[in-house]
C-alpha cells in the first residue's frame, strides 16, 4: 500500500469567526491549574469554560479567547511562576510596595521588611535565605502565559509581540493532526476494496490493455471506477465491519503513555494475580488501546488473510515524544480472526469471566487472558 502523504495547507480558509471572550466570575475564587490528571489539567486550562461546552460549541467550529486579566485570577498560573523568575524581572524595574512585598510573621503578626525604591535580586534572595522571609509578588500575570486562545484546524495565524516589549512567550499546542475525514477515508478505502475483491469477481478482473500508457483515462474506465465506488459505498452502509489500515496503528504508536505517578516501569510490568479460567478480568488503560481487524501483515500477497491486532501506547517513551525520533515499531499483540468476538467481549465489558469468552476451548480462553495480562492490558478483579 502506498504511504499516505500529509496534505499541505492551501491557505484557502473560511472567513474569520469572532472569538468568544467568556465572562469570568470572580465570586467562586481564583482558578488554579490542576496537574493531577490529563483530564483535570485540560479542565483547568480552559476554565471557566466547561469541557462539554468547549467540544460542543468551539472544537473544530470557532475560536475561543479566554483572557485572565481580572485581578481575582492573579494566582491562576502560580504553578508556572518560580523564585528564579524574579531575577530577570528585577532587572526590568520592580519596586517595593508596588510590585513586591518582603515580610515575615513575628509573634503572630506580619512584619514588612521592604526597602526603599527598586528591588535588587541579591537583596531579595538574602532576605529569603537568611531571614526566611516571604516574597509577595503582585500580579505575576503581568509578566507570565496570561491568555489562552483556541482556534480550529486550518486557521492561519501569526504570533506577535506587543509594542514596548523586548520579547513575549507564545506556547503553541497542536492536536488532532492527521485526523480528518479525508485521512479516515484514505485509511478505510483499502479495507473496503480488500473485502470487495475477495467476494466480487468484477473487482479482480483486469483493467483494459494499455490503460496505464494513456495520458487521459477513457470514459469507459471512468464509468467502471464510478460503479466500483458506488458498490463500495453500498457495502459500507450495509455492513458494521470496517477494516483499518494504518490510522489506528499510527495513533497508538505516536501517543503518550498513560499518565502515571511514580515509577514509569510499572506500566510495562504485569501486576496482580495471574488470570485463570475462573478469574474475573477487565481491561487496563482502555483509552490507550486500539483493536482492529487488518490483513495479516506477515502473510504473503497470495495467502494474506485477516488477523485481529491490538496496539497500545503503554511502552511508548514520554521523554522522546515528538522529539524527531518517533517510534518505528508498534507495541501490541496479534490474534487469529477467530478471537475477535472474545476480544470484543472484553472490550465492551466492565468485567467478564474468562470462562465466558467466546472461544472453542478453555485453553484458548485462558491463553488469551494470559497474553493480555502479560502485555499489561488486563487485570484480575
Amino acid at each position: 500500500m502506498p504511504k499516505k502523504a500529509k496534505p499541505a495547507g492551501t491557505g484557502q480558509q473560511e472567513g474569520p469567526v469572532p472569538c468568544k471572550q467568556p465572562k469570568v466570575e470572580a465570586a467562586g475564587g481564583p482558578f488554579t491549574l490542576n496537574f493531577d490528571s490529563p483530564g483535570g489539567f485540560f479542565e483547568s486550562l480552559i476554565s471557566p469554560i466547561k469541557t462539554e461546552t468547549f467540544f460542543k460549541e468551539f472544537w473544530e467550529q470557532k475560536p475561543l479567547l479566554i483572557q485572565r486579566e481580572d485581578p481575582a485570577l492573579a494566582t491562576y498560573y502560580q504553578t508556572l511562576f518560580r523564585l528564579s523568575d524574579l531575577k530577570g524581572l528585577c532587572g526590568r524595574g520592580l519596586y517595593y510596595g508596588r510590585d513586591v512585598n518582603v515580610c515575615r510573621c513575628v509573634h503572630g503578626k506580619k512584619k514588612v521588611l521592604n526597602k526603599d525604591g527598586k528591588v535588587h535580586f541579591l537583596q531579595l534572595r538574602k532576605d529569603f535565605d537568611q531571614k526566611r522571609a516571604t516574597i509577595q509578588f503582585h500580579q505575576p500575570q503581568r509578566f507570565k502565559a496570561g491568555d489562552l486562545l483556541y482556534f480550529p484546524r486550518g486557521t492561519i495565524h501569526q504570533a506577535d509581540t506587543p509594542p514596548g516589549l523586548a520579547h513575549s512567550t507564545h506556547l503553541t499546542i497542536s492536536t488532532y493532526q492527521s485526523s480528518s475525514w479525508g485521512d479516515f477515508l484514505l485509511d478505510s478505502i483499502s479495507g473496503l476494496v480488500f473485502d470487495a475483491a475477495e467476494e466480487d469477481v468484477e473487482f479482480r478482473a483486469g483493467i483494459p490493455r494499455q490503460l496505464l500508457l494513456q495520458v487521459e483515462t477513457t470514459a469507459d474506465a471512468r464509468r467502471r471506477l464510478s460503479g466500483f465506488l458506488r458498490t463500495l459505498a453500498d457495502r459500507l452502509e450495509g455492513s458494521h465491519k470496517l477494516l483499518s489500515s494504518d490510522m489506528k496503528k499510527d495513533f497508538a504508536m505516536n501517543r503518550l503513555p498513560p499518565f502515571h505517578v511514580g515509577d514509569g516501569a510499572a506500566l510495562s510490568t504485569p501486576g496482580g494475580q495471574l488470570p485463570r479460567l475462573d478469574s474475573i478480568v477487565r481491561l487496563r488503560h482502555k483509552d490507550h488501546i486500539v483493536l482492529t481487524v487488518m490483513p495479516d501483515q506477515g502473510g504473503s500477497d497470495e495467502t494474506q488473510g485477516k488477523m485481529v491486532y491490538i496496539y497500545h501506547s503503554l511502552q511508548n517513551r514520554r521523554d522522546t515524544h515528538m522529539m524527531g525520533n518517533e517510534e518505528t515499531e508498534a507495541h501490541g499483540l496479534r490474534f487469529p480472526l477467530s478471537h475477535v468476538d472474545a476480544l470484543k467481549q472484553i472490550w465492551n465489558s466492565s468485567a467478564i469471566s474468562v470462562k465466558d469468552l467466546k472461544l472453542a476451548t478453555d485453553e484458548e480462553k485462558e491463553s488469551l487472558a494470559l497474553s493480555l495480562w502479560t502485555e499489561c492490558l488486563l487485570q484480575v478483579v
